[in-house]
């Protein structure tokens, strides 16, 4: 017999015999837990030959504990009173939104699309308390006790469970005063001759990999300003410093506020990049977790492109938000 079952046995054992002292009769208790009298019976007894002790004197007409007996139904029905208690709680805790959400979050994505989120969320679910940690690092969800952790990039890994909630790509923009004074390039290869500024944490620097339509180019881009910051290089851009390659998640709102203006519209830097939730593994996603998860998912669907979309994507569905299941975690930030 495994373990499982063991202990689920032993359980229904105590159950049993707990029925009995407390109703006087087998009958009784096998009508109180419904079951039949003759399964309260042999549990009973597999108890009393467990312990190698009798808990009941037995008579025609009425059923009294022992000394024995007496002594460990006093203690037992504690233990199982506390049992149900605890599987009621955690029922409620499966069922209800609830208790300590921790999570682990990209620090400009967070900031920008999740932290917005987070007052609204706690005001639908007063019952969640949130432990947000904002950091670029790699977070081991298991190892380091997060409910959640939001990944940007490539999946490289099989081992959890994720879930996908948007799709992004990496575009070239720039400030119209910029552009003013040193013109629009008409493609890749003049970006050489312009100010480019660098993430230095970019998968691919110091190139920029541009497709459009299947071609593919690699430029390595000059200019006097890399940071390993995107906000940063975003503030460089929008005071005319230069030309930024970066996910449209960030830049996109300048783009449609007439900030930053696209440029080399078709080219783009790679675009299967994901914005993917992370979870422990196993089965169960507790309820706290999964709105969290809806929340985000909803609100990337609603206002991931904005109600104006950008230029080159009037045309294109394929990077539209996507919500399906996936087994895969280790993301490469883009």
């Amino acid at each position: 017999m495994q373990q499982s079952d063991r202990s689920s046995s032993q359980i229904e054992e105590l159950e049993a015999f707990v029925a009995v002292a407390q109703l006087g009769s087998f009958a009784k208790a096998a009508q109180a837990l419904e079951r039949d009298a003759s399964v309260i019976s042999k549990r009973v007894k597999q108890l009393e030959q467990r312990l190698a002790t009798p808990l009941f004197s037995r008579t025609t007409r009425r059923v009294v504990l022992t000394e024995v007996g007496e002594i460990y139904f006093s203690r037992v029905r504690t233990i199982l009173d506390e049992l149900r208690d605890a599987n009621r709680q955690v029922g409620d805790l499966a069922a209800t939104p609830q208790g300590l959400l921790r999570i682990s979050l990209p620090q400009t994505f967070g900031r920008r699309w999740i932290s917005p989120l987070l007052p609204k969320f706690l005001s639908r679910y007063p019952d969640i308390r949130i432990d947000a940690r904002f950091t670029d690092r790699f977070v081991d969800v298991v190892a380091e006790g997060f409910d959640a952790t939001v990944r940007l990039g490539l999946m490289l890994d099989s081992t959890l469970k994720t879930r996908k909630v948007g799709t992004y790509r990496n575009v070239l923009a720039a400030s119209p005063t910029y552009l003013e004074r040193r013109g629009y390039p008409s493609d890749p290869d003049e970006l050489q001759e312009h100010s480019c500024l660098g993430f230095l944490s970019h998968a691919s620097w110091p190139d920029w990999p541009l497709t459009r339509g299947g071609v593919r180019k690699s430029i390595r881009p000059k200019g006097a300003l890399v940071a390993d910051n995107s906000e940063a290089l975003l503030e460089a851009a929008l005071q005319g410093a230069g030309i930024i390659l970066a996910p449209d998640w960030l830049v996109g709102p300048e783009i449609r506020a007439g900030k930053l203006a696209e440029i080399l519209a078709g080219w783009a830097g790679p675009s299967d990049y994901g914005v993917f939730i992370v979870l422990p593994p196993g089965r169960m996603v507790p309820a706290k977790t999964r709105a969290f998860i809806e929340e985000i998912a909803r609100a990337i669907k609603s206002n991931w492109r904005g109600e104006t979309p950008l230029p080159s994507q009037r045309h294109s569905t394929d990077d539209a938000p996507q919500g399906d299941e996936q087994s895969s975690s280790g993301a490469r930030e883009a």
